[in-house]
This record gives structure tokens, C-alpha cells and sequence, in this order.
């Protein structure tokens, strides 16, 4: 049952082809495809031949869906096409990018509607209760209301009628004779009933009763003696149109005049006589066999060719000069035999080119051509040898199946006992019809030249075990007839439709008007022999019955024994329901699964969401206790156990039913071939004895009358949730739940496989705990013996068995129950009431159903907390209730309360690491069973819930720990109520909706607690973006997920991790201090990444702050805490640096080369995006370090504007930093060498290039130290990077730039910086330094991709061409011509370097040996010390591995994959529209996996990197500040981009 509109979403990824893959669907549901990572990007089309608004169906008329995208722009992670289901059947759907035509698609299948009544009611597919009848036992037309009645009195609400058509000479329900014509034998003497007098009383049937009807389509054969197939015969495989099969008809003959032989006593002195009784008999049979039948046949000479014949052939082709066309091919070549179309003894050839090939190039006169004819003579004959044996072995597998069926036929006492071998049950069943007098064999052989006699001789259908059901098998290439596989059905012709009507026009015209008839009068067909019938055959038909009757219900039966197999005709054929059947199971367990596999969710399911994932499924499912091909259940099992499996059945939570004469309790298998009597009739005064007649005291009627109201009743009041319970092995407990009341339904069914009076059962059945109040029995019932004659087999219609009926009570109070007694009544907890029932007369053959309902004060307060939860959802208004005492926080909106949160307070609520909750004091929740959850807030919660809600997995620990205890709860609420402030009002609201869930049934604690989170997790989130910028707000799920992650990395811990700022700043908020009292400043701080750096000391670095802070803050609208932050670093401003590891300030290490830029860019960006952002450079910063040698100083001692700030830090460089950083040593580094210590960053005044760093620190961001004694790598930078690195000359050019301009504008004050040297001040202005850097860049870092460059000053050690260095200036001057993605971070902040097509090679360059999946290599795999694999757990004697010490030489980092895609961005904007769009899809395919991580991420992040080929690395941070922030900057620029 469903509320709203719902959606399901169909993922399309390249080259995945679904053909196969059942997807069901209901009409009004909406159908979204959407793009999954591999074709996000690209020029998709989604085609599908479900019809356009106003438009028929028609199968082969595909058209294009048009594309939504809700947010119009950025990434292709939203964008859908769609389709409003309104019309039943199976449609296909295929997609194509580009110019290619198809590479994926699939099938859906669209339920149908079922109307019944004059109200035309709705008849859920769920709530059908089908009974099947034999229609040639129903007598004459006008009799059949009254044998219909017994459905119809019996609860049932469908009738399924065999094949109405006039049967064939077999009298087989089956076999039918004229597909158009009705049986006459429905029309009494005076009479002549039409298909209209038919169609009339089953819509007299559909409007008065309420019942609907289907009968059989059979599209794969007809009765041997039709008239029509006479007059055409092309209609069956033939031997004029089916050539193939001549040894097999020959066969065929030979074995009819074998089993005659038999039959007369032939064989009798040979042991072999006429009734064969033993196995010395099947012996002698096996003997004769090959000896009189198969060997005098010689079929061999069928696949062989006349060798003197072909020998002939090629001397005279010799001899005429014939010779090989091509130069002699090296090689074994296999001389392979034409077959002749025809099948005529010896007709066969070879390929006489290969033959010329093979024997014909050395002919140079008459002796060297016979040499070359005996050469070919020989490998003829060796072919025939060849085709001998394979005759031989089907021959031997003929043998084998002949002898098989004859032993099940006569001997097996599971069989028929046919007896004596006489014309009338002959030795084995004939393949192919003889419409011809018996003659001698070889008469009938004669008979094969004359194409008017041959076309007569028709195979025969039937069915092959374990064969293909999607291979023909009369077609060429099986060799079933003559291998005698087929258990053939000898009174019908299998029928030859071809490929398509063209092929066979009479047939699939026949057939067709077959089809309309049937789905003009009935509403639904079920398909007779369907794994038989040619897929396309029945596709076609079904096309036409659906023209006729939209809402078709299709039934079918397959026995392919693949889900697979099945879903290619569900699929195709848009089946509705399979059956199947309660007979397969071999046990009470068994049946019990297939309750549970056929249908419904498991007890105390998840909600799902209205728009949720397309997943495939199986079939619907009709289960039946018992078909009409099924052996009978009295014989098989006991008449005891008719009435428990019915039980089991009902309880099914799809559409069930049964087979007239089950409820009778008829005692033998109702014959599709034999019976010949007629249904009894409705009569509700009838005796147990009387004959033809029966009402609600025969057999187990009126057990099944209150099993199908029940089954009814359960599927239309939407109990759609399911449990079953093996009480013991002999007692199956099933129940029917519906999740908006949270009533049940429980029935107790005690099987009886075996006889009661022949087996012992033990004598008590445990007893059971049902949860809740038992408000009532249903039903209770038992099959009884009873006073009446014993059953004897009726000479004119089918009868049960008088002696057994049930004892049925209906609708008792518990303890007016015969079968069980009320046992204590008991709570689980103080949550939980349980009653206890004692079994104490569920004799074998008992039913009980128990009707369940919550106690009141847990229904109570589930209504109560679905009201509070309708706030999210409105399908829990269904069974909500008004809490008369609701506490007051509860009558605020959960809305209300959030919106008062900051961002800060929201990183509370939804986040916060392990390491980040026990700065505080806590912990994340830990499943004591399982694991810890990732994190404190929500977001812990919703990423396990979000895993398992979809699976519906109710035994994972997590929902175990929700069943055991509250302590969840306790977490959740008590955490937040600690915070104080705004999050102790959103505590106290968890907490009230809590104590609801503390007070139900602990089954329904999972679902409940879903509900809850999930809601309050949406509501969260809408107040994280409702404070964030329009950009976020009307972004793409894909920017939401990545603008997370601002809330994600930025909060205040218990002690602030950024400096004070100056007091004289506003917009700055303070809170107290719990310990000193007093008031603090508590900025928002930016973690590096979690869990690594999530607190403490190591939770803010300068590098990862700044590279973080563009995406994560001024994109996603955080201003005032960006500014804030700017401004905390420049207050730690020492030495001209900004520090990497902050530590408070207090205790920063000033030793990265690179964090100042990255700072000093940040705050042009700063300026750039935000309105009056130009207003900071005005910022009063508080300095900690007024003098590189100041004890650090409490805010507001020394205030500077930031614009004095950011010239000395770039007068400092120019001047040139130089020092040893302070407490050197292994107290602050013990991996560190002495020299490490010493800081140099200056500026080459040549090229303007800033350089600094030496071969023992490493002052990047590739920041590896070695610290491994054993491989000597300790104290040993894997990339010291020193030199001018490139990324940081362009930072320093972009920011040079900047001020340059800043000051041109009257924004800076400074227009050069100046420098000390030789006691004399030399003046360098910001336009001169940006020109130096402009004139000099791609001289010194461009690497030509001419060998012969006179420029290259190091041509020995250029392994990649056209690229650009990564460093210029190295100690280590290899370092610099290694291939890294750095240079792509130059090109984005400062792409004026770049020649626009230099830039564009080298990009190519980097894309194809540093792209990954998710990140960028960070060393070319080429490089000799490459390894993709990081492991700093390693420690071994191999220097560039151990200890993790190839860091950066090789592993796939995110962060740099946003620089790279944000220069292709650019830089394909001055290629042309065409590079763009190619660009374009690059960047949205790459995005797209990004998408897919976050998707499945519990940590809902990006990492910070992967080993090789986008593999998970267990030492990388699960989530990067970094790696977010620069993957939200690409999509910043590409809805830039689309804005220009």
C-alpha cells in the first residue's frame, strides 16, 4: 500500500545490459532514468517503446525521452528522463551515447489493474483467490453457474478455465483441434453456443459476483488430427520444410515396426516378451535394439559424403588446371563436411577451395595428381570415421533414453504400469504423425521423394529435460528427435511459426484470431507450456490480446529451474504472476520458505521513501496448494494435511488458489487426459453422500471459505508484512502484518505430510509467545472423520471422500477455544506484552489463526508518535492518535527548533568523530556486537540505516541493539541536551519522541527509530543549506553532498583550536568557559581531515586550511567564519610564514614554504567573491608574533591591519627568510635530521621565482619524512621539492598580480616591496616581480617536446616531453623533470603563465598517466621509484617503500583531481566549443564517481587518497577537507561556465 506519488529510479551505466533482470512496476508509479558514473557526461538518449502520451503501443516504435535537469546546470548527478506509467505490459528501453546505436537497455513490466463488480472495484493482485477447472468437465454451458458456484461459495474470486476450444481425438484438456471454434460439446441438443454466449456469463460472473476469469492460450502446439493442419501442413516441422529431421522420422518408423514386432511375440524366444516385468528384459531389449533397429538403419550415411563420388570431382577439377586461388596459408586446416540441405544418404560435400587448399598445389602431371587424390581419398574417409562415431553416439543416447522411459512406463512403481507393449500403448510413443495405412518399411521410405506425402509427416511436441527453454528444439542444429530426448506429448503437432508471419502467414494468422477471441472475453490468459513457446511468437500474440484488453493478466508456469531464464519471459512476455506450487516443498519448512520467498516484507519493515532506487525483483507470484499437473496431495501426503497447507497457502502474501477437487478432497489426480465426469454442483441442503452435489460439509469447503476471506481481508487492508516461524517440524507458524495499524494476524497450521493413523506425531506442540493482545480466533479448524459411506469413485462425476470434513469455529474468544488454551500473559520488558498460548489439541491437520492488536498503551503511543512523525510524512497520519499530555516541546516544529541552530551547532548535531566526541568527553556510539559508529551526530545513524533500510535488514546488530535496550536513544537525546543552548531544545525533542519508542513493541523499534532520525536527519540538513549560498541552495545533490562537508570539517571543540582574535573585530562570537568562567572566543575551525585530524593539536593546518577554505567556505556562503580564519593565521604571521601546524598558535611549527600562499590566495578570493570583501584587508589582526622573537602575546596587544600583514609576509620573502626553527629537535621531530630544521624561502630577483627549502625538509605539501632505521630512509625527505616549486610560483604570481592590481585601484597601499642588500635598499614593484615571473616561467619549467631544444639544459634527464617541470632549481635536479600533477595548480591560479597550447599537450599528458579514478597520481607510473600501493605499517629494508615512504610517489590524491579538471575547464574554453564539450564530459564522468563514493561512504566524504587505480587505502583519512573543497570548486566553475 502506498501514499503519494511514488518514483523508482533505474540507474543506466554503460554497456550494462538488464535484459534479463526483471523490474516490476506499478501503474501511477513515475520511472526516473538516470545516469550512473560511466555516462555522466555524455550524450546520452534514453529510447523505449512505451507510448508516448496519446499514442498505441507498438513494440517496435521506440522514441526519445527528454531530459530534466532540476538544477540546470553544474553535474549530470540530478539530471533524469522519465515516464508516467499508466498502461500495463512489458516495454523496453535502450540507450545509445554518441554515434553508437545501442549500449545498454533492459525491460520493465507494468502490473496490471483487475476491475470486478458493477462499481468496478479494484482487485488487488495480492488478494487473488484462483481455482482452476477442467472445461470439459463442466458440462454444458448452461450448467455452469451452478458448478461455478462452488468457487464462488467457497471464497474464491477467480476462475481459471482450461483450453475451451474443441479438443483433439486425445481428449487431452490440452490438446485443441480448431483454436477458433468452442467445444460443441458446451452446447446442449438444440443448442449452438457461441464465444459471445461464453463472454456473456463470465461478465455476468465479473459484475454479480465479483469473480474474474481466465483461461489457457496454448501457442506451441495443436491436436494431431486438426483439420486446418491438414490443409496446412507447412504449420509443423515436416519433412519438405524440415529436411533435418529425416533420420529421425526414419528412426522413428523403425521403432513403431520394432515395438509392433514386440507387441506380436517376436522377440518372445529372445527373452523380449510382450509385458516386460524385469531388468533382464531391459537388457535384452537394449541388445535387440542396436542390433535389429539402429544398425540396419545406417543413419551415419545421413552425415556422410560419397567418398569415390567427391574424389571423382576434384581429379576432374585438377586435371581442368584448377589450382588454390591464394599463396599457401601456414597452419593446421580441418577439412570440414558440407551438410546437405536435403538429408539425402551420402548427400553431403566438402569445400572444395579448401580442399585445392589443402591437397591441390603440387599437380605438376598425371602421378602427382592421383598422389594428391589418394591424399584426399584418405582424409575423406577419415571424416566418415568421424561421422560414424558421431552417429554411434547418438545412437548410444537413443538407446539409453528408450530403454529409461520404458522402465518408468512398465516397470517403476512411480509410473504408469502401461503393461503389455501392444499398437495401443506401444513401446515407446511415436515423434511424428503417419496419416497412411501400416506398410513395410521400405514402402514408407518411398514415400520421402513425394513432397505431397513427405509434408504430412509432422513431428510431434513434448518436452526435453534440462534442455535451453529459449532453443528450439525441432529446429536444425538439435538432435533431440533422433536422440529420442523428447518426452513426447504423441497427440500433438509441435507448430513451425518461423521467424516472423512472413514466414508461416496462415499460422500466425490463426493464431492471432485465437488471441483476440480469448482476450476479447476473458481478462486475463494463462500460457500454456510457455518455457516452450518461442518468445517472440508469444511477444507477438500477447501484443495483440493487449490491443483488445489493456489491463491483461498474464499467468504462466515455467519450469526452467533459472531466475534468470524466468525473467527473460517475464520480462518480454510481461508475465504478471508465476506459478507455483505447495506440492515442490518436500517438508513443512519448505512450504514455509516459500511463504516467505513468494511475497511481502519482513515484520516491523523500514518505511521506505516514495522515491527510492528501481531494484530488480522476482516475479509475482500465484501460489497454489495444488495444480492440475500435480500428483493428487491425498496419495502424496495425507487427506489430513489438505487443510493445513491451505493455511500456509492463504497466508501467502501474493495471489493463491487451488484446483477443483482439493477442497472436495477427491483422492486422485483430477486427469487433464482422462477424466470424462463432470463437476458436482453447488447445493446447500446436500447429504455427504449425495452425488453430484456439495456444499460448505464436503471435503474441506468451509475451511477454505474462511481461509480466502482471510486471504482477502489481508491483502486489501494492506497487511503486507510477513513472518514465519517453524514451531516444530511438523508446525508452521505464518504472520500477516500490516505496518500502519500494527495488527497481525497469526495462523498456526500443523502439517501432515504422512497419515496420522500410519505415523506418530509427538503428542505436544511447544507453546508459542505471540507480542500484543490476541483481540480474537479467527478460525479455527480440523479435518475429522465423520459418519458416511467410504468413498467410492463416482461413475459420472468427480466426488470426494464423504468420510472426512472439517470442524470449523469462527470468530471465538480465546479462551472459548477447543485447540488451545491462554497461557500467561506477560511483558517483555516494560515495552512489550506477550500472551502465551498452550497448544493443547493441534492435532495433525489443525488450524488456528489468532487476530492480534497492540496492547493500548503501546497502540497508543505508536499513534502518538506517528502523529509527531506525519510532520515528516504524511501516510502516518493513517493510525495516528492525539497525545492529550504531549510535552510541550513536541508542539514546536522540529523545523522551528532547527532553524535556530548555527552551522556550528548543526556540526553537533549531524557529525563530529570519535576522536572529535572524546575531546568532549564522550565517544561515538559503539555497537558492542559490531563496531563503533563513524560518528556522534546523525549522520552515524543515518549511514548504517541508509545501508541496511533498503535490504530491509532486521538482523543486523544495529537493529539488535535497537531491540535489546534504549540506550540509542539515551545517546542521541542526552548528548545534545548536554550542549546546551539550541541543541538542548532539539535533545529534549528527541528525547520526548523517544520516550514514545521506549514504550512499544521492541519489533517495531527499528522502523520506528528509522522514522525518526531520518526525519529529523532531513530537517537538519534543510536548515545546513538554508544557511548557506544560493549557489549550494539550488545545487545538485551532488554540491549538497560535497557543501556537507563544510558543516562536516568546520566546528569549535571544547578548547578553540584558532587564536584569539582582536577584540576590536567584530561579528565574533564568544561563549563561557565551563572551567575558568569567563568569556572565550569560539570560532569555527577547520579540521584537516577525520578521523587523523579531526582534534587536538593536529586538527588545523595552514596548507590544508587554505587549499580547504575556497570550497568549503566562500563557496558554500561561510563568510564570517572564512574571515575569521584568515585572520587567525595572519595573527601567527612569523618570519614572513604562516604556520602549518597551528597548534593554537602557541605551538605552530613554521615550516612549510607553501601555506603563506595559500593563504595570501584565499584572501584575494576572499576579496573576489564576497560583496565588500575587499573591507578585510582593513581587518584589525591581532598579532601573536609581533617580532619573529616575541613570546606570543594575548589579543589586542598588537593590532595590524591585514593589508600590513600581507606586505610583510611578501617583503619577507623578498628580502629572503632564513632560520632555524625554534626548540630543533627531536622534541618537536624525531624523524627530522638536524639540517631539516633550517627554513629557507627566498626570491630568485632574476626570474622572480620563489625558492627556498633543502634536501633534508620537505616544505610542500609532499611533506613525506622517511622514518624507517632499517631502510635507512630516516630523517630522509621522499619529495624535498626544494628549488622553486611549481605550484608556488604560480600562487606567488597570482598573488603578486593581485596587489599589483589592488594598488592600481586604490585598495592596497603598497605598490613594491624592498630589499636590503650590501647596506643599499633596492625597490621592486609589483609590476616589475609579475613581469620577471610572466617573461621567465615557461622558459625555465616548460619542457619542449623537441629532443634537440638548445634551451634544455638537462636533456639527459627528460623523461616526459611537452610538460612542465615540477620544480625549477633542485638539489636534486632529476626531481625537477619528473612528471606530478602540480603544475595544474599553477594553471588555475595563475593560467596567464601558459601558452594555450602548450598547456593543453601537457594537460593530455597528465590525463592519461596520472588521471585515476577518483584522484591524480601523484608521480608518473613511468618513474622508476613509482608504487601506486601506500602502507605506512611496512617496515622492511626496501628505501622507497618502507614506512609509507612513497607517500607521494604514486599514490592517487583527490585534492589535486579539482585543480586538474578545473585547468582542463579553462583551458578547453580557448580551444574551441568542440574541446569544451569533450572537456565538459571528462569532468562530469570523473565527478561522478566522486558522487558514487560519497553515495556509499558511511563517512560521507571524500578521502583523502586511494592506492592505485582509485583502490581503497586503509591508511588515508576517510574524509579530507581538502579533497572535498577542491571537487566543490569544479563544480563552482563549471555552473560559471554555463552561466557565461
Amino acid at each position: 500500500m502506498f501514499y503519494g506519488t511514488q518514483t523508482r529510479v533505474l540507474l543506466l551505466n554503460d554497456m550494462e545490459r538488464l535484459d534479463r533482470t526483471l523490474f516490476r512496476l506499478e501503474q501511477g508509479f513515475e520511472l526516473q532514468f538516470r545516469l550512473g558514473p560511466t555516462l555522466q557526461g555524455k550524450r546520452v538518449r534514453v529510447h523505449t517503446n512505451y507510448p508516448a502520451r496519446g499514442k498505441k503501443f507498438n513494440s517496435q516504435e521506440f522514441h526519445v525521452l527528454e531530459w530534466i535537469n532540476p538544477t540546470g546546470r553544474e553535474d549530470d548527478s540530478d539530471k533524469y528522463c522519465k515516464l508516467d506509467l499508466e498502461i500495463s505490459g512489458s516495454y523496453q528501453y535502450y540507450f545509445s551515447c554518441g554515434d553508437e546505436e545501442k549500449t545498454g537497455g533492459g525491460y520493465i513490466v507494468v502490473d496490471p489493474v483487475l476491475r470486478v463488480g458493477h462499481e468496478r472495484n479494484i482487485l488487488p493482485l495480492d488478494s487473488i483467490t484462483i481455482q482452476t477447472y477442467l472445461s470439459k468437465c463442466l458440462g454444458p454451458l448452461d450448467e455452469w453457474l451452478d458448478r461455478f458456484r462452488v468457487a464462488k461459495e467457497t471464497g474464491y474470486n477467480m476462475i481459471h478455465l482450461t483450453p475451451l476450444q474443441k479438443l483433439g481425438e486425445s481428449r487431452s484438456g490440452y490438446s485443441i483441434a480448431d483454436q477458433l471454434e468452442l467445444n460443441p460439446e458446451f452446447s446442449p441438443p438444440g443448442k449452438n453456443h457461441t464465444w459471445t454466449d461464453v463472454g456473456n456469463l463470465i461478465e455476468k460472473i465479473r459484475k454479480e459476483w465479483n469473480m474474474l476469469c481466465i483461461t489457457d492460450v496454448v501457442y506451441n502446439h495443436t491436436a494431431a488430427n486438426s483439420k486446418w493442419l491438414r490443409l496446412h501442413p507447412e504449420c509443423g516441422y515436416n519433412l519438405v520444410n524440415s529436411p533435418h529431421l529425416k533420420p529421425a522420422w526414419i528412426l522413428d518408423r523403425a521403432l513403431w515396426h520394432f515395438s509392433c514386432d514386440v507387441a506380436g511375440g517376436k522377440y518372445s524366444d529372445s527373452g523380449l516378451t510382450p509385458l516386460i516385468e524385469n531388468e533382464k528384459q531391459l537388457k535384452t531389449l537394449r541388445e535387440l535394439l542396436l542390433k535389429d533397429v539402429f544398425s540396419p538403419l545406417k543413419l551415419w550415411e545421413f552425415l556422410q559424403v560419397n567418398v569415390d563420388k567427391v574424389v571423382e570431382q576434384f581429379k576432374k577439377t585438377l586435371q581442368a588446371g584448377g589450382k588454390p586461388e591464394g599463396p599457401e596459408v601456414k597452419g593446421k586446416h580441418k577439412l570440414k563436411i558440407i551438410q546437405d540441405l536435403q538429408y539425402k544418404r551420402f548427400g553431403n560435400t566438402v569445400d572444395m577451395k579448401m580442399a585445392l587448399e589443402m591437397f591441390g598445389r603440387y599437380t605438376n602431371g598425371p602421378a602427382a595428381i592421383q598422389v594428391c587424390c589418394d591424399w584426399f581419398k584418405k582424409s575423406l574417409e577419415e571424416l566418415n570415421v568421424e561421422c560414424y562415431k558421431e552417429m554411434q553416439g547418438h545412437h548410444e543416447k537413443a538407446i539409453n533414453c528408450i530403454v529409461g522411459t520404458v522402465h518408468y512406463e512398465r516397470l517403476a512403481a512411480n509410473g504408469p504400469k502401461l503393461g503389455p507393449v501392444t499398437r495401443k500403448h506401444p513401446l515407446v510413443t511415436r515423434y511424428f504423425t503417419f496419416p497412411f495405412e501400416d506398410m513395410p518399411m521400405e514402402k514408407e521410405q518411398l514415400l520421402l521423394q513425394n513432397p505431397d506425402d513427405a509434408c504430412h509427416f509432422l513431428a510431434h511436441n513434448g518436452w526435453v529435460m534440462g534442455d535451453d527453454p529459449l532453443r528450439n528444439f525441432a529446429e536444425p542444429g538439435s538432435n533431440v528427435y533422433l536422440r529420442r530426448e523428447l518426452v513426447c506429448w504423441g497427440d500433438s503437432v509441435k507448430l513451425r511459426y518461423g521467424d516472423k508471419p512472413e514466414d508461416c502467414p496462415y499460422l500466425w494468422a490463426h493464431m492471432k484470431k485465437y488471441t483476440e477471441i480469448t482476450a476479447k472475453h476473458f481478462c486475463g490468459v494463462r500460457l500454456d507450456n510457455c518455457h516452450s513457446t518461442p518468445l517472440h511468437v508469444a511477444e507477438y500474440m500477447l501484443r495483440s490480446a493487449r490491443e483488445h484488453r489493456l489491463d491483461l493478466y498474464v499467468v504462466a508456469e515455467l519450469f526452467t529451474e533459472s531466475e534468470e531464464l524466468d525473467n527473460a519471459f517475464v520480462t518480454r512476455l510481461g508475465i504478471t504472476s508465476l506459478i507455483r506450487e505447495a506440492m515442490s516443498a518436500g517438508d513443512s519448512h519448505e512450504q514455509g520458505r516459500l511463504v516467505y520467498r513468494f511475497g511481502g516484507e519482513p515484520v516491523g519493515s523500514f518505511i521506505q521513501p516514495n522515491i527510492r532506487p528501481l531494484v530488480p525483483g522476482i516475479a509475482h507470484a500465484m501460489f497454489l496448494d495444488v495444480t492440475h499437473d500435480n500428483e493428487c496431495p491425498i496419495k502424496v501426503r495425507s487427506v489430513y494435511d489438505c487443510l493445513p497447507t491451505s493455511a500456509i497457502v492463504s497466508m501467502a502474501c501474493c495471489a493463491t488458489g487451488s484446483t477443483r477437487g482439493y477442497d472436495e478432497l477427491v483422492p486422485h489426480q483430477v486427469s487433464v487426459v482422462k477424466e470424462e465426469r463432470l463437476y458436482s454442483r453447488w447445493n446447500t441442503d446436500a447429504l455427504p453422500s449425495s452425488a453430484g452435489e456439495v456444499n460448505l460439509q464436503s471435503g474441506i469447503m468451509a475451511g477454505k471459505l474462511a481461509l480466502n476471506r482471510l486471504h482477502k481481508d489481508l491483502a486489501e487492508k494492506g497487511f503486507t508484512q510477513v513472518y514465519v516461524d517453524q514451531l516444530d517440524e511438523d508446525t508452521v507458524a505464518v504472520t500477516r502484518h500490516c505496518p500502519s495499524t500494527h495488527r497481525s494476524v497469526v495462523t498456526v497450521s500443523r502439517t501432515a505430510f504422512k497419515n496420522p493413523k500410519r505415523h506418530h506425531y509427538r503428542e505436544r506442540v511447544s507453546p508459542m509467545f505471540i507480542p500484543g493482545r490476541i483481540k480474537e480466533v479467527i478460525l479455527e479448524a480440523r479435518t475429522v472423520e465423520r459418519d458416511a459411506e467410504s468413498y467410492v469413485k463416482h461413475e459420472e462425476c468427480i466426488n470426494g471422500m464423504p468420510e472426512y470434513t472439517v470442524e470449523l469455529w469462527e470468530h471465538l474468544q480465546l479462551q472459548d477455544s477447543k485447540i488451545v488454551k491462554q497461557g500467561e500473559a506477560t511483558t517483555n520488558g516494560r515495552s512489550e506484552f506477550v500472551q502465551e498460548i498452550v497448544f493443547d489439541r493441534l492435532t495433525p491437520g489443525s488450524v488456528i489463526a489468532f487476530r492480534v492488536s497492540l496492547d493500548p498503551k503501546s497502540r497508543d503511543n505508536v499513534g502518538f508518535l506517528r502523529t509527531q512523525l506525519s510532520q515528516f510524512n504524511r501516510l502516518y497520519k493513517s493510525g495516528s492518535l492525539t497525545d492529550p499530555s504531549v510535552p510541550g516541546i513536541l508542539k514546536i516544529s522540529l523545523e522551528f527548533l532547527m532553524s535556530k541552530l548555527s552551522l556550528a551547532d548543526l556540526n553537533i548535531l549531524l557529525f563530529r568523530c570519535d576522536a572529535e566526541e572524546k575531546d568532549d568527553g564522550g565517544g561515538c556510539y559503539n555497537i558492542p556486537s559490531w563496531m563503533a559508529l563513524k560518528y556522534g551526530g546523525l549522520q552515524g545513524f543515518v549511514s548504517v540505516l541508509s545501508d541496511i533500510r533498503p535490504k530491509n535488514d532486521l538482523g543486523h546488530p544495529f537493529c539488535d541493539n535497537l531491540r535489546q535496550g534504549d540506550w540509542m536513544h539515551d545517546y542521541i537525546s542526552s548528548r545534545l541536551m548536554n550542549k546546551g543552548g539550541a541543541l538542548r531544545e532539539v535533545g529534549k525533542w528527541f528525547h520526548a519522541m523517544f520516550t514514545y519508542l521506549q514504550h512499544i513493541p521492541r519489533y517495531l523499534v527499528p522502523c520506528y527509530f528509522d522514522a525518526i532520525i531520518a526525519g529529523a536527519y532531513a530537517t537538519a540538513v534543510d536548515a545546513v543549506f538554508k544557511n548557506m549560498s544560493s549557489f549550494v541552495q539550488s545545487g545538485s545533490t551532488l554540491v549538497k553532498q560535497l557543501a556537507l562537508g563544510s558543516v562536516q570539517m568546520c566546528g569549535i571543540g571544547r578548547v578553540p583550536a584558532l587564536p584569539p582574535l582582536s577584540p576590536a573585530l567584530e561579528d565574533v562570537t564568544y561563549r563561557l568557559n565551563s572551567i575558568t568562567k569567563q568569556e572565550e572566543q569560539c570560532c569555527v575551525s577547520l579540521a584537516a581531515g577525520l578521523p587523523h585530524f579531526s582534534s587536538g593539536i593536529f586538527r588545523c593546518w595552514g596548507r590544508d586550511t587554505f587549499i580547504a577554505l575556497h570550497g568549503l567556505l566562500l563557496i558554500t556562503g561561510r563568510h564570517i567564519e572564512a574571515r575569521n580564519i584568515i585572520l587567525a593565521f595572519a595573527g601567527t604571521l612569523r618570519h614572513g610564514l604562516i604556520p602549518n601546524l597551528l597548534g593554537e598558535g602557541v605551538s605552530a611549527r613554521f615550516n612549510s614554504r607553501d601555506a603563506v600562499w595559500w593563504w595570501l590566495q584565499c584572501i584575494q578570493d576572499y576579496c573576489a567573491m564576497i560583496p565588500q570583501g575587499i573591507s578585510i584587508l582593513s581587518c584589525p589582526v591581532s598579532r601573536m608574533y609581533p617580532t619573529d622573537d616575541s613570546e606570543p602575546q594575548p589579543a589586542g596587544t598588537v593590532d595590524q591591519p591585514l593589508y600590513d600583514v600581507i606586505q610583510e609576509a611578501v617583503q619577507r620573502h623578498m628580502q629572503g627568510i632564513e632560520f632555524r626553527e625554534r626548540n630543533a629537535g627531536p622534541q618537536i621531530d624525531s624523524k627530522m635530521r638536524d639540517e631539516g630544521f633550517n627554513i629557507e624561502a627566498k626570491v630568485n630577483p632574476d626570474t622572480g621565482f620563489v625558492y627556498g627549502g633543502n634536501r633534508f625538509n620537505c616544505g610542500t605539501w609532499m611533506d613525506k619524512m622517511g622514518e624507517s632505521d632499517k631502510a635507512g630512509n630516516r630523517g630522509i625527505p621522499a619529495t624535498p621539492r626544494d628549488g622553486s616549486a611549481v605550484e608556488i610560483v604560480g600562487l606567488c604570481k597570482s598573488t603578486v598580480r593581485w596587489l599589483m592590481h589592488l594598488n592600481k585601484n586604490g585598495y592596497f597601499p603598497y605598490s613594491s616591496v624592498s630589499v636590503h642588500r650590501d647596506g643599499e635598499i633596492h625597490t621592486v614593484s609589483y609590476e616589475e616581480w609579475n613581469q620577471r615571473i610572466q617573461d621567465n616561467f615557461e622558459k625555465m619549467f616548460y619542457v619542449s617536446p623537441d629532443p634537440e631544444d638548445p634551451n634544455e639544459q638537462h636533456p639527459d634527464l627528460v623523461h616526459k616531453r611537452g610538460i612542465y617541470k615540477d620544480s625549477y632549481g633542485a638539489s636534486s635536479p632529476w626531481c625537477d623533470y619528473q612528471l606530478r600533477p602540480n603544475f595544474t595548480i599553477a594553471m588555475v591560479v595563475a593560467p596567464e603563465l601558459f601558452t594555450v597550447e602548450r598547456a593543453w599537450a601537457a594537460l593530455e599528458v597528465a590525463e592519461k598517466k596520472l588521471l585515476g579514478p577518483l584522484g591524480m597520481k601523484t608521480l608518473d607510473p613511468d618513474d622508476m621509484v613509482y608504487c601506486g600501493v601506500y602502507d605506512n605499517a611496512l617496515d622492511n629494508d626496501n628505501y622507497n617503500l618502507a614506512k609509507g615512504f612513497n607517500y607521494h610517489q604514486g599514490p592517487e590524491w583527490l585534492w589535486p583531481v579539482g585543480y586538474f579538471l578545473r585547468a582542463k575547464l579553462y583551458f578547453a574554453k580557448q580551444m574551441g566549443q568542440e574541446v569544451y564539450d569533450h572537456t565538459v564530459y571528462l569532468v562530469k564522468n570523473v565527478l561522478s564517481r566522486h558522487h558514487v563514493h560519497i553515495e556509499r561512504s558511511p563517512w560521507k566524504g571524500l578521502p583523502e587518497l586511494t592506492n592505485e587505480n582509485g583502490q581503497f587505502c586503509p591508511f588515508s583519512c576517510e574524509t579530507q577537507a581538502w579533497s572535498i573543497a577542491t571537487i566543490l570548486e569544479v563544480l563552482h566553475d563549471l555552473c560559471e561556465a554555463e552561466d557565461l
